[in-house]
């Protein structure tokens, strides 16, 4: 696959994801975060089934324990985020939780460090304090109004960079990201069925009433948007794959406008681009540095 290709599905994994958010958040109008998460995953893991079984038979790689305990490490990472996001979406807003739920590529570089021994680029030191005022701008420079849903919104990020750590290392070390991808999301559609009987009691007619919410995310920004996530990132290099991945929180803040009618404060949409400024920041400064070819001068004898 060609890198611009490449580049290509990650932008519109974003767009879908970004869309996501509304979609999420209207569902649970008619039923709680852990049966929508269920119900989503569960068919988005059985759209890809079939790929995701060709994809094993036809390049016949035999996994290992290793490699069983990474796939099911980055399955729990990614139902731990999933959770948490949709549970923080009933309090807070889809522009929030989209620019919020961004913030998990600066937490990809201390948990890399942390995982994998990969040292962090300092001009990280540099993008979390403006991304901590673009928060506070975004909720209209004050504490007040930002809410219990946000700090959980935040608190998923975490999980959802442990998720692009583990994504890159297991896609790498099996060449199977399909079927990974599936298996992911069997997980954690069962993992949050089997504890929303019991919390939620879901029932068909309330599944019934958010059935466009439901196809959506799980066609779209599950079956598509997490596979493309997949595929992409084995073609596009990292830190220009999180640039573009980064995009979701402006399509999630534009769906929320045209959809549900959604507002910020004049300085939320300050607030907004110090924390898409940081993201960029954070991610692109490094590499460009990097490829930065110091001139050494010619001697002449």
């Amino acid at each position: 696959m060609s890198r611009p290709l490449a580049s290509l599905l990650l932008l519109l994994c974003t767009m879908f994801w970004g869309f996501a958010f509304i979609a999420q958040k209207s569902a649970m109008d008619a039923m709680g975060p852990l049966t929508f998460a269920g119900v989503r995953f569960l068919i988005g893991g059985l759209l890809i089934l079939p790929l995701a079984l060709n994809e094993l038979r036809r390049k016949a790689v035999r996994l290992t324990g290793t490699h069983w305990f990474f796939i099911m490490a980055m399955s729990t990472v990614f139902f731990l985020g999933s959770w948490m996001q949709q549970v923080g979406l009933l309090t807070t807003t889809a522009t929030n939780g989209g620019f919020l739920t961004g913030l998990y590529v600066f937490f990809v570089p201390l948990l890399g460090f942390a995982l994998f021994r990969m040292r962090p680029h300092p001009i990280v030191f540099a993008g979390v304090p403006l991304a901590l005022v673009g928060i506070y701008f975004l909720n209209g420079g004050g504490l007040d109004s930002f809410n219990f849903g946000d700090w959980i919104i935040i608190g998923s990020a975490v999980f959802w960079a442990m998720h692009v750590l583990l994504l890159g290392h297991v896609a790498k070390m099996t060449g199977l990201p399909i079927f990974v991808s599936s298996v992911s999301f069997l997980f954690a559609g069962i993992a949050a069925s089997v504890i929303a009987l019991p919390t939620e009691a879901p029932t068909f007619a309330a599944i019934s009433a958010g059935w466009i919410e439901i196809a959506y995310a799980a066609v779209l920004s599950t079956a598509v948007g997490f596979t493309l996530q997949a595929v992409g990132q084995q073609h596009v290099p990292a830190a220009n794959a999180a640039i573009i991945l980064s995009a979701e929180s402006l399509f999630a803040a534009l769906g929320a406008a045209v959809v549900l009618g959604e507002r910020l404060p004049l300085i939320g949409y300050a607030g907004a681009a110090l924390i898409f400024a940081a993201i960029l920041l954070v991610e692109a400064i490094p590499p460009l540095w990097a490829r930065r070819k110091v001139h050494v001068p010619r001697t002449v004898n």
